[in-house]
């Protein structure tokens, strides 16, 4: 039984700590989280766009070396 005291009483303490410590914890305002976000969204459209447009081009240089060599080689 004392073992189940204990087990409980870590519990409250561990959950306690956890609360004193979110409430020292600075949330980011509105605005800078919709700022953050939007910055996020756009530099993942870039990159995905940036890394498409190089797969294209690896797969035209690729494509065009299949030709030369099925003109080579029959």
């Amino acid at each position: 039984m004392a073992a189940a005291a204990t087990k409980e009483g870590k519990k409250l303490s561990y959950f306690r700590e956890v609360q004193n410590e979110l409430k020292k914890v600075t949330w980011t305002s509105r605005k800078e989280l919709f700022s953050s976000t939007k910055a996020v969204i756009l530099t993942t459209f870039i990159f995905g766009f940036a890394i498409y447009i190089a797969d294209l081009g690896i797969r035209g240089v690729l494509d065009g070396i299949g030709s030369i060599a099925r003109l080579i080689f029959g």
